[in-house]
């Protein structure tokens, strides 16, 4: 009986979430009361020990600087010079509302890695235009939502800093492989929407040819001053990651610099910005630090009371084949991913899941990508998908819960495409990692 009691923190910590207690203090209330019974009274002395293997942890570092990037560019001017830009040179292509929608959802998530964030800002800019246009609003919906998800699997990506740092493997890595898998689903977004455009071009009426026009000259040079500057803050951050140049935390002080530099660079910097945007970095960083804390605690103690054996012995005596074992692995993340945030998902599943993985001699970056896709669809499929939340947050009242659920599923289908594409064709997402001899 005694060993499973590991088992029962999992039943105790939905308990309390479900008695309505936040995720992270149900994370530290479950871990203290169960390491009590484990170490006594010295479980204070042990807590302060995890807490201090959090504090220390210099990839964590980088966590809040990410954040002041996406903090910085929300109130820098990048987000309306882009999205006006996406939506000139793609206003001659079907459905080009939505293709500039991705396609902005895509860069912006680039330069945050803030899931959420992407969403809901670019939901502003865009629902109105797209409503103008006589859009589908499923389709609005389905684009904004999915857009607003690509903050989880383009690089730099703070579900990936989390992944790695839980998994214990390279971080640059990490960011190598979600790269192509990121790019494909980015591709298969655009092209549902450009095929739903042509075939249903009641979904996505063309523009008004009342349009205002400009000459080749001035597009030019609003493409370049949109386009330019924030490229070159993603490839300074994202580019001395993969190239060895900087460690993530490093780059992410670059990116912070950068975002800043840009804000003066566009006449949008005021002191009274900054210090908005490091107040809403405080509040996040806070929010998810201490999620990390308590996942850390949690996941420790449920080790040390032989948690991990009383897994292993159960892995072992269902003796799954590699395959079998990574759907049962992925199936639990999106389970959870349903009910928790990601961040909690993560560090609840992954210290526990990387043993046995390693033992099967699965490639924990090849799985990493996967459950990093599973997370993203956990974040879109109904009933309980966040990203509706997120939508109906910044939505206009005539678009309602029904349009939002209609206009998702396409998505999920092209997200679960992704994970199909690379569980059967792994390189997909192990190349650019392999070819990285600097970490």
């Amino acid at each position: 009986m005694a060993d499973l009691i590991p088992a029962l923190m999992f039943p105790a910590l939905f308990a309390l979430i479900l008695m309505g207690l936040p995720v992270a203090y149900s994370l530290i209330a479950v871990a203290f009361g169960f390491g009590f019974m484990f170490f006594g009274q010295s479980i204070g002395i042990q807590t302060f020990r995890f807490l201090d293997s959090v504090a220390s942890n210099y990839a964590l570092a980088a966590i809040p600087m990410f954040i002041f990037m996406g903090a910085m560019l929300e109130r820098s001017g990048v987000a309306e010079r882009l999205y006006e830009v996406m939506a000139l040179l793609f206003r001659r292509v079907s459905g080009g509302l939505g293709l500039a929608t991705i396609a902005m959802c895509g860069l912006f998530a680039a330069g945050t890695g803030i899931v959420g964030a992407v969403e809901a800002l670019v939901g502003l800019m865009a629902i109105p235009p797209m409503m103008a246009q006589r859009y589908s609003k499923s389709l609005i919906s389905g684009t904004i939502c999915a857009g607003g998800s690509l903050g989880t699997i383009i690089p730099p990506s703070i579900v990936v800093v989390i992944y790695a740092n839980s998994a214990n493997i390279s971080i640059g890595k990490m960011m190598a492989g979600i790269i192509i898998p990121g790019f494909l689903m980015v591709l298969l977004f655009g092209l549902y929407i450009f095929f739903r455009a042509r075939f249903r071009p009641e979904d996505a009426p063309p523009p008004s040819t009342a349009a205002t026009a400009h000459s080749r000259g001035e597009l030019v040079r609003m493409t370049l001053l949109a386009l330019v500057p924030p490229m070159v803050l993603i490839l300074a951050t994202v580019g001395s990651i993969l190239a060895g140049i900087a460690s993530p935390t490093e780059a992410a002080g670059i990116g912070a610099l950068g975002t800043v530099l840009l804000a003066i660079l566009y006449r949008r910097f005021t002191w009274r910005r900054f210090y908005e945007a490091l107040v809403e970095t405080a509040v996040i960083n806070t929010m998810v630090l201490l999620i990390v804390a308590g996942g850390t605690m949690f996941t420790s103690i449920f080790r040390v009371m032989s948690g991990q054996r009383m897994l292993n012995d159960w892995v072992n005596a269902l003796e799954p084949s590699a395959g079998l074992l990574i759907l049962l692995f992925l199936f639990i993340i999106f389970v959870l991913g349903a009910l928790l945030d990601w961040v909690s998902v993560l560090l609840i599943t992954i210290p526990i899941f990387i043993p046995l993985l390693n033992a099967a001699q699965i490639d924990p970056i090849w799985f990493g990508i996967m459950a990093i896709v599973v997370i993203q669809t956990s974040y879109l499929t109904p009933p309980m998908a966040p990203a509706i939340f997120y939508l109906r947050s910044v939505a206009p009242p005539e678009i309602t819960y029904a349009d939002m659920y209609r206009g998702v599923i396409p998505f999920i289908l092209c997200q679960l495409l992704v994970l199909a594409i690379v569980a059967v064709f792994p390189p997909i997402g192990t190349y650019l990692p392999s070819v990285l001899v600097g970490f």
